[in-house]
């Protein structure tokens, strides 16, 4: 991580809106960039979630994001609420002159995410959307290789992501599983795993996918494959399922090149299994250290993540993962749901 560039004259406003399973992890990214920022409003319909956020964070509470807007002088508004919600709070924030930074999925159809982004330009406001996987060390040092040609030509990327969601998971919250709100595997849990293709090797082509619900009481599904035609040529496979007995068994992407091999495999890319090119390279030496143990799947990326929001609100950077970036892996996600429903590939990009 580099150096964090000294504090601004005044700290950076922010919000969290919804402060359900994933808040945790913005407010503890929050609170370690405090010289820069602070955490002031909180948002939540339910009142225990809102109560408990704001014991241990300290902001001001609000039951609605209307009130959040009227009643705070927020500057960036965090969208952590279930994903079906994010287009249309994304535009009332970007109405109020507020930037956005959305979790993702950005949104769950392609037009609400385009809608999105058209609304943060119109109102000339920015919008980051958390791929925070990208900055994981294991990750990084995958990119570089990419991009230093080390791979050689690609012939084929493998993602398997097979983890463990009981039926009491989806029936905690109401919105998990639905059509709507949420998606199925591919679109919540593999959201990141999809973004990670398509910016390792992408752009994609095309899709062609299988959905299935086989074991969990939800409209979307449980478990799905998608095959990708890339645009280099190279082929690529998302094999997801949430129906892995007893816990998270695995969340990996296997690189095959003419020049090299690797597979960054653990719960969540949190570890290089295999690292094997045909030249060295400065940075075969920063592999051992580069793994790391994780208490969730959500990895340790936050922190960096906000660093370069931070910068970018501040003039210091440009956004990494701004709107039309988002788009990249909202569109692949889309299309493999198209393909699934009407048993057909889905060619890239998207017309509507």
């Amino acid at each position: 991580m580099p150096p964090t560039p000294p504090a601004p004259a005044r700290k950076l406003r922010f919000a969290v809106v919804g402060c359900g399973r994933i808040a945790a992890s913005h407010f503890k990214a929050l609170a370690q960039h405090q010289t820069r920022v602070e955490l002031v409003a909180v948002c939540d319909t339910d009142p225990q979630a809102l109560a408990d956020a704001v014991a241990s964070t300290g902001a001001a509470g609000f039951g609605s994001l209307s009130a959040l807007l009227a009643g705070s002088n927020a500057e960036a508004v965090v969208i952590a609420t279930p994903s079906g919600l994010h287009s249309r709070q994304a535009i009332e924030v970007a109405q109020a002159g507020r930037h956005v930074v959305s979790e993702k999925p950005m949104a769950t159809k392609w037009d609400e995410g385009v809608a999105m982004v058209r609304a943060c330009r119109d109102a000339d406001v920015k919008l980051f959307v958390v791929k925070q996987n990208r900055l994981n060390a294991t990750l990084q040092l995958v990119k570089r290789a990419v991009d230093q040609g080390r791979f050689g030509r690609l012939a084929m990327v493998t993602v398997n992501v097979f983890w463990s969601r009981p039926q009491s998971y989806y029936d905690a919250a109401p919105w998990r599983g639905r059509w709507d709100m949420d998606g199925g595997a591919f679109m919540n849990q593999a959201s990141h795993y999809v973004d990670m293709v398509d910016w390792l090797v992408g752009p994609v082509d095309n899709v062609h996918a299988y959905t299935a619900t086989l074991a969990r009481s939800i409209e979307a599904e449980d478990t799905g494959v998608m095959s990708l035609r890339l645009r280099s040529g190279a082929l690529a496979s998302v094999n997801v399922t949430m129906l892995t007995h007893n816990k998270n068994f695995e969340g990996s992407i296997t690189l095959l090149g003419e020049r090299g091999t690797v597979r960054v495999g653990g719960v969540a890319v949190n570890k290089i299994e295999h690292w094997e090119f045909d030249a060295p390279a400065d940075d075969d030496a920063k592999v051992a250290s580069a793994s790391y143990g994780v208490d969730s799947v959500y990895g340790p990326g936050h922190p960096l993540y906000y660093d370069n929001v931070i910068n970018t609100l501040l003039g210091q950077a440009n956004a990494a993962v701004d709107g039309y970036e988002g788009l990249r892996s909202l569109e692949v996600l889309i299309a493999a749901y198209r393909s699934a429903r009407d048993g057909v590939r889905v060619g890239l990009p998207l017309v509507f």
